[in-house]
């Protein structure tokens, strides 16, 4: 599958000529880098000389790098090392922004800091992705999993007494959102055309303040009810009709009927005519304290019909409905296949652990501009696979190029 969907009718995208400069691992930092390259900057990974340890995590890790470095070239680079340093601190020299999510002083320690670099270069957006903001917790080690248990996500997802994590990285995704968030709105104040100050920021995005955000609508539901949240799985439905529901050949389906319109579509839809008649069932509120003894019956006669059939009817009259779905499937999901959701993209075989490179599809950023989506130029990078391009746009010649990897200052093989 072609990796390089780029061509000379391509137009620019928002952020073309935007120099990016990513020192993170794992999956919010590269997120953040992620969503700046969709968006057409030009963003320079810096990995370490053996390549960033996401490459090859096993299990439910396998797919981090994979899923969130594309559109994104990549440098091996010694940063501990004195050349080390002075390459990344001629990068940082020329670039828009800069991404990191070490533990707190790291950068610092390295001389890449945020006051170190502003210094150097005042236009200079720093983007310091950590686990909590400046507070009691700054210096605890975070990772999603450990927020969401200690930020309620867990305690409203699993049932009561059985806390769970969310079944994806949400807050991970979601803190790198808000870096890029926050660089667009540093850029914009920066290069304004009649009030731009022409300086940098230092923008913090944190997993524990974002876990929070995610979890408002039920911290406010007990200001505005004196009643605490329940779990999701125990929670009181607002409405009557709004669960999965096992059905014919052991199919599940989820099913919503969520106002009293819907609810006369419904028994329509279904031909439940004594539903439809029963003066205890007119209104949602009704059907909610009726959830008891209607349930089961509601249960018992949807049984019979398979969760495609369901589905029809349900779409053919405009009813909510879903069928439930395992990620694997996605892949070739129609509706993400006809509209251009879905992208060709190699992935390395320095990321893979089939033993060889993979073509494979990958879900696009979840917009589109002029009603374009934004596509993949490239496939993740394998481990410093634009170092040469990156140095010798830095003035190195290729005598030195080859006296940095002979000293193992830059990693990764040489560019063909």
């Amino acid at each position: 599958m072609p990796t390089d969907t780029t061509s000379p009718s391509t137009p620019p995208r928002p952020l073309a000529g935007i120099r990016v400069v990513e020192f993170t691992h794992m999956i919010m930092g590269p997120a953040c880098g992620m969503v700046l390259a969709d968006l057409g900057a030009d963003v320079i990974k810096v990995e370490p000389i053996a390549g960033d340890n996401t490459r090859r995590l096993l299990g439910a890790g396998a797919g981090f790098f994979a899923g969130f470095n594309r559109n994104k070239k990549s440098l091996a680079l010694d940063i501990k090392s004195p050349r080390g340093r002075e390459i990344a601190l001629k990068l940082a020299a020329r670039a828009d922004a800069f991404l990191e999510n070490f533990k707190p002083g790291a950068m610092d320690r390295l001389g890449l800091g945020y006051e170190a670099l502003k210094k150097l270069n005042p236009r200079l957006i720093y983007v310091s992705h950590k686990g909590f903001l400046t507070g009691p917790y700054e210096h605890r080690t975070a990772l999603d999993e450990v927020v969401q248990m200690m930020g309620g996500l867990a305690y409203m997802t699993g049932p009561e007494g059985r806390p769970l994590r969310a079944g994806s990285s949400v807050n991970d995704i979601m803190g790198g959102m808000f870096g890029a968030i926050g660089v667009l709105a540093a850029l914009t104040e920066r290069d304004h055309p009649t009030h731009g100050t022409g300086r940098g920021r230092l923008i913090e995005s944190a997993l524990f303040e974002n876990n929070i955000l995610l979890v408002a609508q039920h911290m406010l539901q007990f200001a505005v009810t004196g009643k605490a949240a329940n779990p999701m799985p125990n929670r009181i439905s607002p409405w009557a009709i709004y669960e999965v529901f096992n059905v014919k050949n052991d199919e599940q389906v989820f099913i919503a009927v969520v106002s009293d319109t819907q609810w006369e579509i419904f028994c329509r839809a279904f031909g439940y005519d004594d539903f439809a008649a029963d003066e205890r069932l007119k209104i949602n509120n009704q059907r909610v304290v009726a959830r008891e003894w209607l349930m089961p019956e509601l249960k018992r006669r949807l049984a019979q019909f398979t969760a495609a059939e369901i589905g029809r009817r349900f779409e053919e009259f405009g009813l909510p409905y879903a069928p439930i779905a395992k990620p694997h499937e996605l892949l070739d999901d129609p509706h993400l296949v006809a509209t251009g959701g879905l992208a060709p993209m190699t992935i390395p075989i320095d990321a893979s652990q089939m033993g060889r490179p993979i073509d494979t599809v990958t879900p696009l950023l979840p917009l589109a501009i002029d009603g374009a989506r934004l596509t993949i130029d490239r496939g993740p990078p394998s481990i410093g696979q634009q170092a040469d391009e990156i140095l010798h746009d830095l003035g190195l010649t290729d005598t030195d190029i080859a006296t940095l990897r002979a000293d193992g200052v830059v990693g990764g093989v040489p560019t063909q």
